[in-house]
């Protein structure tokens, strides 16, 4: 396995989760990494996401609330989500690229992780 994440949970509306994907394909700068999710019965979206020059984007949904961070090895990637939403219920993903346009796009992407699961409720 590739790609591990972990940090999902039940939280209450409000609280606060932090996301971990260990990444053990990354090696150098050329990689986009990215968070998405996906909802029962709805298309997966991108959350937040890394491009190969450092820049981040986070889609409107979450902007102010959430935070895409790496280590500076770039191993790990981390999704920090405070002032949780029941909207933000969803499996969510992590993923990389070798080259990601639009880094919110799950198509760009081509390696993906198992998931975890965050209710909020």
């Amino acid at each position: 396995v590739q790609l591990v994440e972990s940090g999902g949970g039940l939280v209450q509306p409000g609280g606060s989760l932090r996301l971990s994907c260990a990444n053990s394909i990354v090696t150098n700068h050329r990689y986009c990494m990215g968070w998405f999710r996906q909802a029962p019965g709805k298309a997966r979206e991108g959350v937040a996401g890394i491009g190969t020059n450092g820049v981040a984007a986070a889609a409107d949904s979450v902007k102010g609330r959430f935070t895409i961070s790496r280590d500076s090895a770039k191993t790990t990637l981390f999704l920090e989500m405070n002032s949780l939403k029941p909207d933000d219920t969803a499996m969510y993903y992590c993923a990389t690229g070798v080259y990601c346009a639009n880094v919110l796009s799950p198509s760009e992407y081509d390696t993906w992780g198992q998931g975890t699961q965050v209710t909020v409720s």
